[in-house]
């Protein structure tokens, strides 16, 4: 039994939800309550984790073609969150939601027109 690879562009688009996820369960948070919300920290942890995943399934040529988008580094913070059992940085975690999730949400969004030759 063959598996059909899912289209690259899927990828983009979960991850694009995931971003949009992580700053759903942050809005209107400061980073102390942020750390004390139990759920919304657990499930923005998640997210952050599916975002680094679904990048793993993007190819080579795409990654090389849009160097702006981190994809090493969500790859990498992926890893750490997953393997996070050594303890994760509160502060590193506050920093991605805050500095690194919003440009990186742009970013996928105009990967996305890019790649369905929307250029609206």
């Amino acid at each position: 039994m063959s598996e059909r690879k899912r289209e690259w562009r899927f990828y983009v688009d979960d991850m694009i939800g995931f971003a949009e996820k992580v700053q759903a369960y942050t809005a209107g948070l400061d980073q102390a309550a942020f750390i004390a919300s139990g759920l919304n920290y657990d499930a923005t942890l998640r997210n952050l984790e599916l975002i680094g995943e679904a990048a793993t399934h993007i190819p080579e040529a795409v990654r090389a073609a849009y160097p702006d988008i981190p994809w090493r580094m969500l790859v990498a913070t992926r890893n750490r969150l997953i393997h996070g059992y050594l303890g994760i940085d509160d502060d590193t975690v506050w920093s991605i939601v805050r500095d690194e999730v919003p440009p990186l949400l742009e970013k996928l969004r105009a990967l996305r027109q890019a790649a369905n030759g929307d250029h609206s």
